[in-house]
């Protein structure tokens, strides 16, 4: 992936000494990676396949590609934070003194420990082993088996756990340990944490909450992680690339929250679970077809 703006020396000056070109083209690019990124985060589908996919048809699958698609997860993350940011400041300001501010905020970090840990440890095998056609379709179809099983059992199950304030410290180790399977590609983050925790006895609505609120500090950890990594591949040429990544990753998952809170209010997760299966087909078939390069 070449950069985003191609520069060339013009003068002796360092504070002129560039000129740039843009590259539209490129930049299309990017702006169609940042709304797949933003649409597919936070539903039970996984991103990661997705960006894969999207990456291969459209030629922006290089080593500097793979930072910028997680890179660009931080523009999701704003749009969380400014759907969730009335919840988010009442405890900031709650913290110093309210129980249950202290327990929320406790809950995250203690949900977010368990990907920290094993993310840090796991890195590099699931670089090399997991990604492959097999893995990633068997996930998606696997991950819509345990949908359609959830919810066909949510039909007789009682919720033990209304809101996310309603939440143990037990309960949020919990959902942080389901969390880690969603570093399995293709069986999507959000999908773990959301049905993992409706397994676990809570709502739907306090499990995709949950599930939210836990993708702050993973994703931002993630991105700042990549970025630390990979910071050999990067310049200051990349920074336009990267900003339009972000923008179109912005918008394209604030529409997405804000409509996600609005269907689970009525409707179940059945749906993503037949696209999931349909998703696990195509990978199948691209990889058998040499057109996508299932690969880390």
């Amino acid at each position: 992936m070449p950069s985003f703006v191609q520069l060339s020396a013009y003068s002796d000056n360092p504070i002129f000494a560039w000129s740039a070109r843009v590259d539209i083209v490129l930049l299309a690019k990017a702006a169609i990676m940042g709304v797949v990124e933003g649409l597919t985060e936070f539903l039970p589908v996984s991103s990661t396949g997705h960006l894969i996919l999207a990456g291969a048809l459209l030629g922006f699958d290089d080593e500097k590609a793979k930072v910028f698609d997680i890179a660009i997860q931080t523009g999701a993350i704003l749009a969380v934070i400014i759907v969730y940011w009335q919840k988010i400041r009442e405890t900031l300001v709650a913290l110093p003194t309210q129980r249950k501010a202290q327990r929320f905020a406790l809950n995250v970090l203690i949900g977010f420990l368990p990907a920290a840990v094993i993310g840090l440890l796991a890195y590099k095998t699931i670089k090399q082993h997991l990604f492959n056609p097999g893995v990633v379709a068997g996930a998606f179809i696997v991950g819509a088996l345990v949908i359609l099983w959830v919810e066909r059992r949510g039909a007789t199950r009682i919720s033990r756990i209304e809101t996310v304030d309603d939440m143990t410290m037990l309960d949020a180790l919990k959902v942080g340990f389901v969390q880690c399977l969603g570093m399995i590609p293709g069986t999507s983050r959000s999908g773990a944490t959301i049905i993992g925790g409706m397994l676990l006895g809570l709502s739907r609505k306090a499990a995709t909450d949950f599930s939210f609120f836990l993708a702050i500090p993973t994703l931002v950890g993630a991105g700042v992680y990549s970025l630390y990594k990979e910071r050999h591949l990067l310049s200051a040429a990349d920074l336009p690339l990267f900003i339009v990544g972000l923008v179109f990753s912005f918008i394209s998952a604030w529409l997405c929250v804000r409509w996600l809170l609005r269907y689970i209010s009525t409707h179940s997760f059945v749906p993503f679970a037949w696209y999931r299966i349909a998703f696990g087909i195509v990978v199948l078939a691209t990889a058998w077809s040499g057109l996508v390069t299932w690969a880390a």
